[in-house]
């Protein structure tokens, strides 16, 4: 089979981002010694005979009222714990078909009230992202470090679930499953399902002590699963980790300035897209090799990106074509007079769908 050169000119947008995440561990809450009052009348041991009652009927308690949270008050939870919180988590990213990626994640808060965080791949030659409050550095081999500026650093993890799950409930709901057991801790399981059946459906697991998150996996239509961020040791601690003062702000290089670029009208429109998706990107790119003019748009619904590249059916470059990478789809089609191509983390026929709907429009009066 002859390989589409189109695939090659853009496979640079097949990228999987997935924000990164943490988990921790807090001390137990004390229990109170005695819930009787100061009469005279209590004898000692009537008093550590209480004691005991509250020390074993508290964590049903807590369980209780675990149980009554809903699950956007758990993604709450999280979202505070990840943006407040000194912690310290080491986690393997398991997609279906590729080898297990470690990474170690830190966060602090300073006394300053700076914001510190970091991710290092822990295999191969390494990779880290240090964020100082809204500059995230990245050092990787053979390459020289840069800056951009960003609040979060993207990882694994989908930046959204960590902070602003209340965003993704026009597109998605949650349903709360239950109880669980996740690495030794009682967890609460919650089930993140496209309103319209046409993206993946996500589970994640919180620790119910912390509210941190202990796994998350991405599943297909069918429940199989594609992606798997698994915790295996997790702290959260009174101070920053003694890593962050080895940073010095300084050093770090300078924010790069990213080219704006101007929105200009394009020549069609895509007249179906999954519900809650909005455009949040445009543009009209040259391909290096051919020279050929590509429209672009990128869709979002704040958990998955969809891009799609349009350009005349003249210009189209071999057939049609589809293709699945791990968790990402490759769809290449002619629809009427255009060559459309879709590149997103979602099902082939949601894909297809996309690349159908699109239709030309009049831009005469621009």
């Amino acid at each position: 089979m002859r390989c589409n050169p189109f695939v090659l000119l853009i496979t640079g947008a097949l990228s999987i981002f997935t924000p990164l995440c943490v988990h921790a561990q807090s001390s137990d809450s004390s229990l109170p010694t005695s819930l009787e009052s100061n009469s005279q009348a209590k004898t000692a041991t009537e008093r550590e005979a209480k004691t005991d009652t509250v020390k074993q009927t508290e964590p049903a308690v807590e369980r209780e009222t675990n149980a009554l949270q809903t699950p956007v008050q758990w993604l709450q939870r999280l979202q505070s714990l990840i943006s407040s919180a000194n912690y310290q988590v080491s986690f393997v990213q398991t997609t279906v078909g590729k080898e297990t990626v470690p990474y170690l994640w830190r966060h602090g808060v300073l006394d300053d009230g700076t914001e510190v965080e970091q991710l290092n791949l822990q295999n191969g030659p390494g990779r880290e992202l240090i964020r100082v409050d809204g500059i995230v550095s990245v050092f990787e081999p053979d390459t020289q470090p840069y800056s951009i500026r960003s609040r979060f650093i993207n990882g694994p993890i989908p930046n959204i679930l960590l902070h602003n799950p209340q965003k993704l409930l026009e597109s998605y709901e949650f349903v709360l499953v239950g109880r669980a057991r996740v690495a030794g801790r009682s967890a609460q399981q919650i089930r993140i399902v496209s309103r319209d059946n046409t993206r993946f459906g996500y589970q994640l697991w919180l620790d119910e002590e912390s509210g941190m998150l202990l796994k998350l996996n991405m599943l297909d239509l069918q429940g199989a699963l594609l992606e798997q961020i698994q915790i295996s040791a997790f702290s959260v601690m009174a101070s920053p980790s003694p890593y962050f003062a080895r940073i010095n702000p300084s050093s770090l290089p300078e924010p790069i300035m990213m080219a704006s670029s101007q929105s200009r009208a394009h020549g069609w429109e895509v007249n179906y897209l999954p519900v809650g998706m909005k455009e949040v990107k445009r543009d009209t790119r040259r391909l290096a090799l051919t020279g050929q003019v590509v429209e672009y748009k990128m869709y979002s619904d704040g958990l998955v990106d969809v891009s799609v590249y349009v350009q005349p059916i003249e210009d189209a470059l071999g057939g049609d074509i589809a293709l699945r990478n791990e968790v990402s789809t490759f769809l290449t089609l002619k629809a009427g007079k255009a060559q459309v191509t879709v590149l997103g983390e979602i099902p082939l026929q949601t894909a297809k769908a996309i690349a159908t709907s699109i239709s030309a429009v009049n831009n005469s009066n621009d």
